[in-house]
């Protein structure tokens, strides 16, 4: 590959990841259910972090923590601007690192299952610093059913995305 094509090809996938980023964010912020008990909500968006890390690698660990961030930033929670930057960064390279060479289906659900249960013992973690123990047990359920909504609308997307990434170039 001649270094225009390189280049090319780095501008492509740098677009990507910052495309990527925006539709975490996007689907974090605009597609969620509030819950009340915890003063949080569910969204879609863990399942956009884990199709990031799935077809763009590491530019993708770093568009799904930017894109999370983002959407915290934009929804006011301020306080769960580092956290989330770090939890979903975290869930992302789990994600990356189990699903960068091809495996059986159900080896790549288990994969996003454990990237997702990183995730509800980020928050919870986290959120015992911030609140309590208590109150972060209350989070956990909430936390569980999105992951669980992540694992299924992800592993769904994720081999759209691939056949469309192979068909774009």
């Amino acid at each position: 590959m001649s270094k225009q094509n390189n280049g090319k090809t780095n501008v492509q996938r740098l677009a990507l990841g910052g495309l990527m980023a925006a539709l975490v964010c996007v689907a974090t912020s605009f597609f969620k259910l509030p819950v009340p008990i915890t003063q949080g909500y569910i969204h879609l968006g863990d399942a956009f972090v884990l199709v990031s890390a799935a077809i763009l690698g590491p530019l993708g660990v770093a568009a799904g923590a930017i894109g999370s961030m983002l959407a915290d930033l934009l929804g006011g929670y301020f306080q769960y601007l580092l956290p989330t930057f770090v939890i979903k960064g975290v869930v992302a390279l789990v994600a990356y690192a189990g699903l960068k060479a091809s495996k059986p289906m159900w080896v790549e659900w288990l994969v996003l299952i454990i990237a997702e249960a990183v995730m509800v013992l980020g928050y919870f973690l986290a959120e015992c610093l911030m609140y309590g123990a208590a109150s972060a047990a209350g989070a956990v359920l909430p936390n569980v059913v999105q992951g669980l909504g992540g694992v299924v609308i992800g592993a769904l997307l994720i081999p759209v995305f691939r056949q469309v990434l192979k068909r774009i170039g």
